[in-house]
């Protein structure tokens, strides 16, 4: 017989509930946002490691260094020191909002019902979709390219297709992507900790093909692309605030891979290993490797997938685009398709469960990747280039999820005392349909950063967005919640109740 009162339990600091009918009847529940069981939370340290290293090193953080020397203005040092600080700060941002995940096993779109509403959660939710669903589109591209180079390396037939291998290419990982995410979460940890190593090894040797026919010491020495006499601050800090925004969006969903960490030590120790140091080094290993690319294939090459390309020996192309396959592979499925994913099912979790929402997630991918795939076919003509398109967005997509990340952090630490209410997330008679602090929290940082645009008096509001938007977002939800009142510290249920 079905319990009706859903039971709440507390062992070691990790919470688990026991579903009665008042939450699996309720319309903001299903099994794939439920809240892992205390048995389902197998990730240690080294899996959360390995995630972050199947995550980073791949081809948009290989061109981080380019893209802060070309766009930003900044010396190969510079660019270098902006990326590893920039990592260091986003772990902070990360490894709180990981804690709710690790103590309650609840997915992003869960936790958001707390700061923003039982409905409202849907927006941010949104918003961080279509973001990931754009970089599942970008990392498909580079898939796909990598994809037809391994073919072109078997068969010169396949070669001959050009533009139209790469979309076929294109088509084929992006299928791949969304078989892998349907498999599931031990799925995705098995092909994090097959790729992390594999990953290593790439790295190691382009380093040792590229170090002949570079020096470090010159390329170091390289004076800045800004304008002479320029300051230095703006240009780094503009920077900087891109580099962050290059796992801001991580940094509100992380919850989706902490629900399954064995314990807070685990996730947190796990980010420290994973994270910055391995973007750091797959970042200069990009910038070395492009400025060694004139010599080793007679042309400025920016991405691995294009210089490996390059080599003469089909053995090696065909070894490397395995390789470049399978990390590209591990960084999508868990940085762009795990969030939309549980993000779709959250606007309606009894209609749409994780098989319809996966193949959403596809869609949208595929309709953002739509101009550049029929450029490639030859059907359009545009001189819009990828690596503009996600520079850009680097930059304006941190400052509205900004604010996001300091309104979670706040309502978690300082308003709800870490204490949530887990049966009552999942049902309508806890927590309210729409939180107003929320909304304005978010609405005020993201409408100065639109103003800003006009006025270049306010334009560092805008060039340093994520910065301005976490803090303002979070110092406008804690002044609306104190003033009203609204903290709720809710007990759970230990055993022995």
């Amino acid at each position: 017989m079905q319990q009706i009162k859903s039971q709440v339990t507390e062992r070691d600091g990790l919470v688990e509930l026991e579903a009665g009918s008042d939450v699996l009847d309720s319309p903001r529940y299903n099994d794939d946002m439920a809240p892992t069981k205390v048995h389902q939370r197998t990730w240690n340290q080294w899996h959360i490691a390995a995630l972050w290293v199947g995550m980073s090193i791949c081809v948009p953080t290989y061109t981080l260094g380019g893209v802060l020397t070309g766009y930003f203005g900044l010396s190969v040092g510079e660019a270098l020191l902006a990326i590893l600080l920039a990592n260091i700060i986003v772990l902070i941002p990360l490894t709180l909002n990981a804690f709710a995940g690790t103590k309650y096993g609840i997915p992003f779109p869960v936790l958001l019902r707390s700061s923003f509403g039982i409905l409202g959660s849907n927006v941010p939710c949104l918003i961080r979709a279509v973001v990931a669903c754009g970089w599942f589109g970008i990392q498909t591209m580079f898939g796909g390219l990598a994809i037809h180079l391994f073919l072109g390396s078997l068969s010169d037939g396949w070669k001959s297709l050009g533009g139209t291998g790469e979309v076929i290419g294109f088509m084929i990982f992006w299928a791949l992507n969304l078989w892998v995410v349907l498999r599931g979460a031990e799925t995705i940890k098995r092909l994090e900790i097959l790729s992390a190593p594999l990953l290593v090894l790439v790295g190691a040797g382009l380093l040792v093909w590229a170090l002949p026919n570079v020096s470090i010491t010159e390329l170091l020495a390289q004076p800045p692309k800004r304008p002479e006499g320029a300051g230095l601050a703006s240009y780094f800090f503009a920077g900087l605030t891109a580099m962050v925004g290059f796992w801001a969006a991580l940094s509100l969903n992380i919850p989706d891979f902490s629900r399954y960490a064995k314990s807070q030590k685990d996730q947190i120790v796990g980010q420290i290993i994973g994270l910055p140091l391995t973007m750091f080094l797959f970042a200069s290993l990009g910038v070395v490797m492009t400025a060694a690319s004139a010599s080793l294939v007679g042309e400025t090459v920016s991405d691995p997938v294009n210089l490996i390309g390059h080599i003469q020996s089909p053995v090696w192309v065909a070894l490397a685009m395995a390789m470049i396959i399978i990390a590209t592979l591990s960084t999508n499925t868990a940085a762009n398709i795990v969030s939309p994913t549980n993000d779709f099912q959250n606007i309606a979790p009894k209609l749409i469960g994780r098989t319809h929402a996966v193949m959403l997630t596809g869609l949208v991918g595929l309709g953002m990747m739509a101009h550049e795939l029929l450029k490639k076919l030859g059907l359009i003509v545009s001189d819009i280039s990828l690596d503009t398109v996600y520079s850009n967005w680097l930059l304006g997509y941190s400052s509205l999820l900004g604010p996001i990340a300091g309104i979670m952090i706040v309502d978690y630490f300082l308003i709800k005392k870490q204490k949530l209410d887990l049966a009552g997330l999942y049902r309508d008679d806890v927590y309210p349909a729409w939180n107003s602090a929320g909304f304005i929290a978010f609405a005020v940082p993201v409408v100065l950063t639109l103003l800003s645009l006009s006025s270049p008096t306010f334009n560092w509001f805008y060039d340093y967005g994520w910065f301005t938007g976490t803090f303002l977002g979070a110092l406008v939800y804690y002044g609306l919640c104190t003033f009203r009142g609204s903290q709720v510290t809710l007990p759970v249920k230990s055993p022995s109740n």
